[in-house]
């Protein structure tokens, strides 16, 4: 089954786009159209295309909105050009291990009512270690509101590597217009929507990086940190939390 691979990325990010580029190569599933949506400016993007080869791949198509809009219009953006059945997003600086897109994409065919399939995260350190981290929820089907469920402790599954079905992204609106949440929220809107699909295996390379704006003081802890907003419980507090997790733009 095809799979739509959307990025949103501005000028900051273009020098990550050949790695974004080297793990789509990769992928042992080859059946995949890369959607790269340009936020702002689109020289250096472009240049960058161009420098590692993916500017000259059919299966690449680039497009500019000529605005600084933000990582969720970009995604949107990109998602209207989608026509594949599934929608894979990958923010440019992170990575897709080799086998994300079949694990994936086998798994919402082995499940036709999941609307989204999630794996595990790891964080890509500069020095290239790579590290893992437990997730909280046992793999196989995520219930429609487990994961909201789960929230109330720390989000369980990192959002930025999900895979959607078309369907239910259009549904739902797209990503969600909320400053650093854009893919929790969409993915917490999903949840209450529709079942999911927890796959056992490493699916996304989550880059740390110093030009990363959020500064989170604890690593990847399966999704979204332990600074990740959380819902109320008992009286609402004074401040809340924000996380400014910079999602590829």
């Amino acid at each position: 089954m095809r799979v739509d691979v959307v990025t949103a990325v501005h000028a900051p990010y273009a020098v990550f786009l050949p790695a974004a580029w080297q793990s789509l190569r990769g992928q042992s599933h080859a059946e995949w159209t890369w959607l790269v949506q340009v936020d702002g400016p689109s020289d250096k993007v472009l240049d960058s295309l161009r420098g590692c080869g993916a500017a000259d791949d059919p299966r690449v198509s680039v497009a500019a909105h000529g605005t600084t809009e933000g990582p969720a219009v970009s995604r949107n953006n990109a998602l209207g050009r989608a026509t594949a059945a599934l929608v894979q997003n990958m923010d440019a600086d992170d990575e897709l291990e080799p086998d994300a897109l079949a694990t994936l994409a086998d798994a919402l065919t082995a499940r036709p009512a999941a609307g989204y399939a999630v794996g595990h995260a790891r964080d890509l350190l500069p020095d290239g270690d790579l590290i893992d981290h437990p997730l909280p929820v046992p793999p196989g089907a995520l219930p429609r509101g487990a994961l909201l469920e789960q929230w109330a402790d720390g989000l369980p599954v990192h959002p930025a590597g999900a895979m959607w079905r078309r369907s239910l992204l259009l549904s739902l609106g797209g990503w969600s217009a909320l400053h650093g949440m854009e893919d929790t929220a969409l993915l917490m809107a999903a949840s209450a929507s529709a079942d999911g699909v927890l796959v056992d295996a490493p699916t996304l390379r989550y880059r740390r990086h110093a030009a990363q704006r959020s500064r989170q003081n604890s690593k990847f802890s399966g999704g979204g940190g332990a600074g990740c907003p959380r819902p109320p419980t008992g009286r609402p507090p004074a401040r809340a939390a924000v996380v400014d997790r910079d999602t590829g733009r």
